[in-house]
């Protein structure tokens, strides 16, 4: 990834537009954060020591469960070179940002293991049926025994895999849409972005967005076939949902 010094205060007004962003496409967000802190607290006893975020961005979850448990370790992974920039700009030494590719087997030696939290949330969209498969016996294998996987997403009631295209519109998501058009333009207009926007394009240059949501029936299989014995639906806001996972 490119060297590049990013301004400070820039880069917070940034991740500030961001979370504004995110949570107009879903504003159950911050009820779900909630939900999370209190069920890994409630089966654990009390906090986790490890941590992980799967496709964190610019690190605005990895911040805030570090703030919450402060003794515990805690990461991200991602592969986007501009988001990754964000979070080593605003979280040196808070939070470990891992630069990996959640579709290659190396991602998992990168992380190591250990954990009793890891979770996605607007990951696995991005991903096709069987790389989400092999995602989830991954994530198996760096839990914890009694470790928990959260993965929230856009999750249907119909129970069945679709394409979010096909899915019907619902009120706002074309401001959000907007928003989001809005903020990769602002990060075009600036100079200092050009490297990691040109990195960014190579990365994904040939990894399309698989567009998949499978409804938490088809999560709950998927993550059965990974290995895990219990499975629930723990939040549901509109079209997206967040399915618990736990390794026995």
């Amino acid at each position: 990834m490119p060297s590049t010094a990013l301004d400070p205060v820039g880069v917070a007004g940034r991740r500030a537009a961001w979370d504004t962003v995110m949570t107009g496409f879903v504003p159950g967000l911050p009820a779900l954060e909630r939900v999370i802190g209190t069920v890994t607290e409630g089966l654990h006893g009390g906090p986790p020591t490890r941590v992980l975020d799967l496709g964190g961005g610019p690190g605005l979850l990895a911040e805030r469960m570090a703030a919450r448990w402060p003794g515990a370790r805690v990461g991200l992974v991602d592969i986007d070179p501009v988001l990754l920039a964000l979070a080593r700009t605003a979280l040196p030494g808070a939070v470990d940002v891992i630069d990996a590719d959640l579709t290659a087997p190396a991602w998992t030696a990168a992380a190591g293991g250990g954990y009793d939290l890891v979770t996605a949330v607007m990951t696995v969209h991005y991903l096709d049926p069987a790389p989400i498969r092999t995602l989830y016996r991954a994530i198996r294998r760096i839990l914890a025994p009694g470790g928990l996987l959260v993965v929230a997403d856009l999750m249907p009631d119909d129970h069945a895999p679709t394409v979010m295209r096909a899915l019907d519109p619902v009120p706002g998501e074309a401001t959000a849409e907007l928003a989001w058009t809005q903020w990769w333009g602002e990060l075009t207009a600036a100079a200092e972005f050009a490297p990691l926007l040109a990195a960014r394009s190579e990365v994904f240059r040939d990894r399309p967005t698989a567009e998949f949501a499978g409804g938490p029936a088809w999560h709950a299989q998927a993550a059965r076939a990974a290995g895990f014995a219990e499975s629930g639906l723990l939040w549901r806001d509109g079209r997206h949902a967040a399915l618990a996972c736990r390794r026995t």
